[in-house]
């Protein structure tokens, strides 16, 4: 699987982190996370995938009252939603998840309530009531992946502490691609699937580099390919994100949401 992540190193797992973590997971609360992206995006399959489940999630309102799932579908599944609706995996109840749908080019709804719901949540003394990260999702399989609307998020919304990764979805469609056009060019189809990678690494490269170039870029990138076969996962997404945590407290607190938690916390340099 094709990745972009900031590079990780292992420390040493002492008894006091051991012990560390095992208090973080029962004391310190539930991580909570923005998913920003359209529909096309794959973000059911992305939280699903790290919450290890087939399942939707639970819906609640920003004030605590559950929506009803058979009067309504998952908000991120129909892409009628409220930002401040929390959605709780019963698997991964760790986990706390809002949705923003994608920023249309030129529209400034959703822009706006993404800003202000980021805004609000840094202001809370709790903890676990505030965002610790932003997975935004961008579609591979686009024609133009990356549109007015993200330069406009990486240009003129900065997200104070909270960090944002950008998550390549669907990075098959680069390949198909890149074999294509290979083929177009007179290359045979062996030959031209051999030489199609290179040319996918030379596209993500330029991506993230033009991305870096924005007044606020994102801290760490990640390429997901195939989510839908069974036995592909998240796992680079989860390592991204643990190795992006500014705080020790909120990097220990994520990797205690992991079933795995202390096989993550051997690859994950705390700083």
């Amino acid at each position: 699987m094709l990745t972009l992540q900031p590079k990780i190193t292992a420390p040493v797992l002492d008894t006091q982190n051991e012990k560390r973590y095992t208090e973080l997971k029962e004391k310190a609360g539930r991580f909570r996370v923005l998913i920003i992206g359209g529909a096309n995006a794959g973000k059911t399959t992305i939280l699903q995938k790290i919450c290890n489940t087939t399942e939707n999630p639970e819906i609640t309102t920003g004030e605590g009252k559950k929506i009803n799932s058979s009067t309504i579908e998952p908000t991120i599944v129909r892409g009628h939603h409220d930002i401040r609706n929390e959605m709780v995996f019963q698997s991964s109840p760790t986990f706390i998840f809002h949705d923003s749908c994608g920023f249309e080019a030129g529209g400034t709804d959703e822009f706006e309530k993404a800003k202000s719901f980021v805004a609000e949540s840094a202001k809370e003394k709790i903890l676990s009531k505030q965002v610790h990260v932003i997975w935004y999702c961008i579609a591979m399989d686009d024609d133009r992946p990356v549109t007015y609307a993200e330069m406009q998020f990486f240009s003129k919304s900065g997200t104070g502490k909270v960090p944002v990764i950008v998550v390549f979805t669907k990075c098959e469609a680069l390949e198909i691609k890149a074999i294509t056009k290979l083929q177009d060019i007179g290359y045979e189809f062996d030959e031209a699937v051999e030489k199609a990678s290179n040319l996918v690494s030379k596209e993500l490269k330029d991506t993230q580099e033009m991305l870096e170039q924005m007044d606020y870029p994102p801290k760490g990138y990640v390429c997901l390919q195939e989510l839908e076969k069974p036995e592909n996962d998240c796992q680079d997404l989860v390592k991204c994100t643990a190795e992006v945590l500014d705080s020790r407290v909120l990097q220990g607190l994520f990797i205690s949401t992991q079933q795995n938690s202390l096989d993550l916390a051997m690859e994950i340099s705390l700083r």
